[in-house]
């Protein structure tokens, strides 16, 4: 496939994706910089129980020959040398045991796909994805993985797009799509077929998630309960939850815009109190963010000046401090503790 028809293909899906975060979905599924290897293709172990703890593993975005490919770098030097794989993934995830990698196979057909690795760069087992990757994580202790995709071809009323989002044990056991899920409102069942859910996020129990809901125009933050098969709505206008290391906040992107053009910037919810606090970003951010440690976030940008390229920012959770560039040429970033 050829830079220009992907970029074709890319503006289509823009065309009836919802929201802000489809467009970069769209923007990265464009294949703006040559790969070096074919889509999720196995290389040399990237996690390891020893040697990956205190890195940051993220996809590169550096134009060029490695472009779209997984690396990761020193927590304590992420300006240092990065150690790039030769596997390409449109989101990936790692934690010592597994990491996690969905692309695209833009072939005759085009395809999604997601594979799950172990420490050693082994395959574990390989899945297609309805539709564009968007969102992915394995729960800390590496026994849970979710993924989200937007698929299109649905019709929701004025859209004809949606997220399809699925929970699964790193060994194999399915939970389902959650809007197979009871999904409660103000204690109500609510079982529109309009009902999109994505962007989980693991507490530490292997049981209880927090995800996005969203119905006719108000997105919630949702407690998930998978022995229950259950989601609750704890608070409204909050997307792409994350929570934090100790299990105590969750943040989240918050629309501070009162016009028709949303503009993103994060928050974090005291989860015993209910307390939110905005933190100051000028740019429209559209990333769900990853906690750095217990009082920083991570979260990527688009670079204005170089179409494809992307950065990962730093800010504070204080509510006070403005963000840095905390990485430069990289997307999707996760922390390896």
């Amino acid at each position: 496939m050829t830079l220009r028809t992907s970029i074709r293909i890319a503006s289509a899906l823009v065309g009836v994706m919802l929201g802000g975060a489809l467009v970069y979905a769209a923007a990265q599924f464009a294949n703006l910089g040559p790969r070096s290897a074919e889509p999720g293709h196995p290389a040399a172990a990237l996690v390891s129980d020893t040697s990956m703890a205190g890195r940051l593993v993220f996809r590169n975005t550096a134009i060029g020959s490695e472009y779209g490919l997984v690396a990761s770098v020193s927590l304590g030097d992420p300006a240092g040398p990065r150690s790039v794989t030769k596997r390409a993934c449109d989101r990936v995830y790692a934690t010592r045991q597994y990491e996690i990698c969905l692309y695209t196979e833009a072939q005759a057909v085009t395809t999604f796909h997601a594979t799950l690795f172990d420490s050693r760069g082994a395959t574990i087992r390989t899945w297609q994805l309805p539709g564009v990757p968007s969102r992915t994580r394995i729960s800390a202790d590496s026994r849970l993985v979710a993924q989200t995709s937007f698929v299109t071809g649905t019709s929701y009323g004025e859209h004809e797009s949606s997220t399809e989002t699925s929970i699964s044990t790193t060994d194999g056991k399915d939970y389902g799509e959650l809007d197979t899920f009871a999904f409660k409102v103000d204690g109500k069942l609510v079982t529109a077929p309009a009902r999109s859910f994505w962007g989980v996020t693991f507490s530490s129990d292997d049981n209880t998630f927090y995800a996005t809901a969203a119905l006719d125009g108000t997105t919630w933050l949702v407690r998930g309960d998978l022995a229950a098969r259950s989601l609750t709505a704890i608070s409204t206008a909050a997307e792409c939850p994350s929570l934090s290391p100790d299990g105590t906040k969750v943040a989240y992107k918050k629309n501070l815009s009162t016009t028709s053009t949303a503009h993103w910037t994060l928050a974090v919810r005291d989860l015993a109190t209910g307390s939110e606090t905005l933190l100051p970003i000028q740019p429209s951010v559209d990333d769900q963010a990853e906690w750095l440690n217990g009082t920083t976030l991570l979260f990527g940008l688009p670079d204005a000046n170089v179409a494809g390229d992307s950065n990962v920012w730093s800010v504070p959770i204080d509510g006070m401090s403005a963000p840095t560039i905390f990485l430069k040429h990289a997307w999707s970033p996760s922390v390896v503790r």
